[in-house]
């Protein structure tokens, strides 16, 4: 008997003084219990205050398996109301665990039927649910929320910590019922609230551009779309649209007719950030900009221009033949040629034309840092091919993003002041109080002479080029349509028969108020005039309406600039598609084969004589578009005393 008591004591001894804190800490975790409480996260807001993304408290059901009384039954009455398998349920409620979740952030009638089946064990909590008030508006630019209330894509992503707040947290001492035990620990850390975001983006202006990109890509059978709106004198970002097609369904019958194209959805990410395309024809803006900066031409200076020019071992021709023609650099312009774009970009050299489009913002992401954004693509000079000097100052060869070349016409727009795009423009704190984000970065690129005299130019463009689907009544638009090949995967040669179809430009053109960019993705009709073009006017109008924007007094040109005639302005930029066109095919291997509207490949056979393109309009990358206004310009037609005020200003 005293061995045995001595044993006891012996143990007893052990497990209070040795191993006391083990035992004690056991029965700790069988009482108390922690859970973790998500902040809620804060609002997007557009500039107006209208929400577009918010976070609303749902339901969340987890169960502590010790205090199931049976797993199986549980899960069979559960599994009906929350959409699940009973075996998922049943191995959840079987597990050696504490804490397990059930269902995540359910609706109110579904958590109204779990709540009233009483089950043992089954418990639930308050979750943060992210919600879009406006369905898909703007959805690509906003991003995803995953379950954790953690941002993961879009602005949702880039502003995650932002927005996310922190965490809480709450500690009580339970039954094992689940009860609190009167008297027991008690502890609970509030979560605290993320900040709001407000945007740039103007919801209805958003909704109009949406609205009317997703109704050309169904009239064009495109296979998505991109458009952007831009306050021209903040760099503010007013609206964002990224849609793409859904496969289209295929007729079982080849004799019926085709089905209805598919309505578009938004896009998987924020393409006016993250896809790169060749620009074509509008990039021309920055080598005749750049000439002119330069003093390499002046707008008056007449070039002899022929239908064709030989580069290296390639000869590019024009959209559309003509004979040689006298022109001024306005005609060039108005034109669209590409020989003269070509001549000029000879005059300027290389490394110059490099250095104005890496001003402009190519080859490097814009201060936005979107998440994915790319930078996209303009080769040292150091590598270009002995074609280059042909191709890259007619927009090929190049690769940029939606919102790089939107920026870019935003530079000419404000007087040769390149203005960084922006996205936020503040945040709110918990109590309310705003704090603005910094205003968009500000470099001079060109001289506001240059961007007036490049202006002039556009608006010529317009009034007497291809664009006339972009004009707006009682305002100037001054704007250029582009239509390039589209680059095959891998980025080796083109897709046949794939083109790139886009128009940019701004508005009013004496002040501009609102520059936008249209790109289509394989349109039919291929050519930026009628399909990109439209789009912009729509947008365009909506947002003259929205923010009040009045037209501007017409302003004679400024002295030296030249105006086109409508006799010659469709001469060679995109008129008709000449015969025997074969599209260009220009990988980087093989740099000799570069051909442009008018050209064939070297060593391969002359494609079928084409059908006649739209008048005024181009098939190809290089068959540049033009520019649209609405209001007929004449030299000295304006009082002398608007020019001044109305020209493009250094801000």
């Amino acid at each position: 008997m005293a061995l045995a008591f001595g044993a006891i004591a012996v143990r007893l001894t052990y497990i209070q003084a040795v191993s006391g804190g083990r035992y004690a800490a056991m029965g700790r975790s069988q009482r108390i219990r922690s859970v973790t409480l998500t902040g809620e996260r804060g609002t997007i807001f557009d500039r107006n205050g209208q929400p577009l993304a918010l976070s609303v408290d749902q339901t969340s059901f987890w169960a502590n398996p010790h205090l199931v009384s049976d797993p199986r039954v549980e899960a069979e009455a559960l599994a009906p109301v929350l959409g699940l398998t009973a075996a998922d349920l049943q191995s959840k409620l079987s597990s050696d665990a504490s804490f397990v979740y059930l269902a995540r952030k359910v609706d109110d009638d579904t958590a109204a039927k779990v709540k009233a089946l009483h089950l043992d064990g089954v418990f639930d909590i308050q979750e943060p649910k992210r919600f879009d008030p406006s369905g898909d508006l703007a959805a690509p630019l906003l991003g995803l929320v995953g379950t954790d209330n953690t941002g993961l894509s879009g602005l949702e992503q880039k502003y995650d910590t932002t927005l996310s707040g922190h965490p809480g947290k709450m500690i009580a001492e339970s039954d094992p019922r689940g009860s609190p035990i009167p008297g027991g620990l008690q502890q609970y850390s509030p979560p605290t609230r993320g900040q709001d975001l407000v945007l740039t983006i103007d919801e209805s202006l958003q909704y109009q551009t949406e609205q009317a990109l997703a109704s050309e890509i169904v009239a064009a059978r495109a296979k998505g779309g991109m458009a952007l709106m831009m306050d021209s004198r903040t760099g503010e970002l007013l609206a964002a649209a990224n849609l793409v097609t859904p496969p289209p369904s295929a007729s079982a019958d080849p004799s019926t007719p085709p089905p209805p194209w598919p309505q578009p959805v938004p896009a998987p990410s924020a393409t006016t950030f993250t896809n790169v395309y060749e620009p074509g024809s509008v990039n021309k803006l920055i080598t005749v900009s750049a000439a002119l900066q330069e003093g390499t031409v002046r707008p008056a200076e007449r070039f002899s221009i022929p239908n064709s020019i030989q580069v290296g071992d390639t000869t590019f021709h024009e959209a559309e033949d003509h004979p040689v023609e006298n022109w001024s650099v306005t005609d060039i312009v108005a034109n669209s040629s590409n020989v003269g774009a070509i001549t000029i970009g000879e005059k300027l050299g290389k490394d110059r034309l490099d250095h104005y489009l890496r001003a402009f913002g190519f080859g490097q992401p814009t201060d936005l840092r979107f998440p994915g954004e790319s930078p996209g693509l303009v080769l040292d000079p150091a590598h270009w091919y002995s074609t280059s000097i042909g191709t890259v100052p007619i927009g090929q060869g190049i690769s940029v993003t939606a919102v790089q070349m939107l920026a870019a016409y935003n530079t000419i727009a404000n007087g040769g002041v390149y203005v960084g795009p922006k996205l936020v423009k503040a945040t709110l704190d918990g109590k309310g109080r705003s704090h603005a984000t910094p205003p968009s970065v500000r470099r001079r690129v060109v001289s506001a002479p240059v961007a007036a005299d490049m202006t002039t130019m556009l608006d010529e463009v317009v009034r007497v080029g291809t664009g006339t689907a972009a004009q707006i009544d009682g305002y100037t638009v001054a704007g250029k349509t582009g239509t390039a090949r589209k680059v095959a995967p891998g980025g080796r040669g083109y897709l046949s028969g794939a083109y790139m179809s886009s128009f940019a430009g701004f508005v009013p053109a004496e002040r501009p108020a609102l520059t936008g960019i249209v790109i289509l993705d394989e349109p039919t009709p291929i050519f930026g005039g009628l399909v990109a073009a439209p789009v912009f006017a729509s947008a365009a109008r909506y947002g003259l309406r929205e923010f009040r924007i009045l037209p501007e007094l017409a302003v004679p040109p400024p002295p030296g600039v030249p105006l086109a005639t409508p006799m010659t302005a469709k001469a060679a930029g995109e008129a008709a598609a000449p015969p025997g066109l074969t599209p260009p095919v220009v990988t980087p291997s093989q740099p000799a084969t570069t051909t442009v509207p008018g050209t064939t490949n070297p060593g391969t056979t002359p494609a079928k004589p084409a059908a006649p393109a739209p008048a005024g309009q181009p098939p190809s990358p290089s068959a540049s578009s033009t520019s649209t206004t609405s209001t007929t310009r004449q030299s000295g037609s304006a009082p002398p005393t608007t020019a001044a005020a109305n020209r493009p200003r250094t801000p």
